[in-house]
């Protein structure tokens, strides 16, 4: 049963976290929010959703060993999983500029959360700062998205002229250019009612998959004597990251490489800020000794890794994708080292 649990789990987390960022998506498209802030904002944390859920309730069950292990082992992930097979597919690339921002942003976040882990807890006035950090950076990046728009807005304006006097020589539609624009979006309902319905039934899922899957996992760890913390670091952390992944894949497919990178670099962050200082609010947490020794550090190098690839020539190619494909591997073969003992 606790097998059964955790595949219920991660697909109805899958699945209502879909149908939640769908339904995010089609709300902040009516109350006009710009592209650029959807996808800091709705697209990250709704990615970040099922993370949020299962930390959460696992903190609540009194588990802190498989909610700091979710969060750290799905930074790993992402940073060298999710970014390797996204590399492997598709060479990654992405402007300095944003390269320099969110890679800052992510490092900024990981020597954070090392920082406090070796306290060996995240008290409530902690996670505060935390989230406090994160509105910081949404109205930061509110105010240059702002300002952004309205230098959009003109030089739009003068493209859209050129592009309509080419077309009419030409015998080209000029509206093709959006349709990349479509393809990042996908399917998004446009009827508020479906979208409400959406927000409704996929946070639904969302707090029910999430209990499932500590249930199960927590069942596992204790069946098998597997501490808690490996546990939330493998099996619950890929499983939470999966959003991630196939946002990764898509993007990665249809050569729009940028998203990609940043889907990942902004997850991270979310998870450490958003993720974390929430749950340290509702119930503060307890860091366990191996991922204070291991996991954090392993986290942070992964995080300077891709600062350090992307910051050289603004590129994740795929032999650089492979390297941390291996990466991860060998972190996920380390992990038999550390049951040893427990069995």
């Amino acid at each position: 049963m606790d097998f059964i649990f955790v595949a219920v789990g991660l697909a109805m987390l899958f699945i209502a976290g879909e149908g939640a960022l769908r339904g995010a998506i089609g709300l902040a498209q009516k109350l006009g929010v710009s592209p650029a802030m959807i996808g800091l904002t709705v697209v990250g944390f709704g990615t970040s959703a099922p993370e949020l859920v299962v930390t959460l309730d696992a903190a609540l069950q009194g588990q802190s060993a498989l909610a700091i292990g979710n969060v750290v082992g799905s930074n790993i992930s992402n940073l060298l999983l999710i970014l390797g097979v996204g590399a492997v597919i598709s060479p990654l690339t992405c402007e300095a500029g944003a390269a320099k921002r969110d890679a800052g942003m992510m490092i900024g976040t990981a020597i954070i959360l090392v920082a406090l882990g070796m306290t060996g807890e995240i008290v409530r006035w902690q996670g505060a700062i935390m989230v406090a950090m994160l509105v910081g950076i949404l109205f930061w990046s509110y105010r240059c998205d702002r300002r952004t728009q309205k230098k959009a807005a003109a030089d739009k304006a003068a493209a859209d002229r050129a592009a309509a006097e080419a077309a009419a020589e030409a015998g080209t539609d000029p509206d093709d250019i959006h349709v990349k624009e479509l393809e990042e979006v996908g399917e998004v309902p446009q009827n508020i009612w479906v979208i409400l319905a959406l927000n409704i039934v996929g946070l639904a899922g969302l707090l029910f998959g999430a209990h499932l899957l500590v249930d199960g996992a927590t069942g596992i760890a204790y069946r098998f004597g597997v501490p808690q913390s490996i546990v939330g670091l493998t099996l619950v952390a890929l499983g939470t990251s999966l959003p991630e992944l196939a946002a990764t894949v898509v993007a990665a497919l249809r050569h729009h490489t940028d998203v990609a990178i940043a889907n990942v670099m902004g997850s991270c962050v979310f998870n450490v800020l958003s993720i974390l200082g929430i749950t340290a609010i509702v119930q503060p947490l307890v860091i366990s000794p191996d991922i204070q020794a291991i996991d954090l550090w392993v986290m942070l190098a992964a995080s300077l890794l891709v600062m350090v690839l992307l910051i050289r020539a603004c590129t994740i190619g795929r032999f650089g994708g492979a390297v941390l494909l291996l990466a991860y591997v060998a972190y996920i073969g380390s992990m038999a080292v550390r049951f040893v003992p427990a069995i």
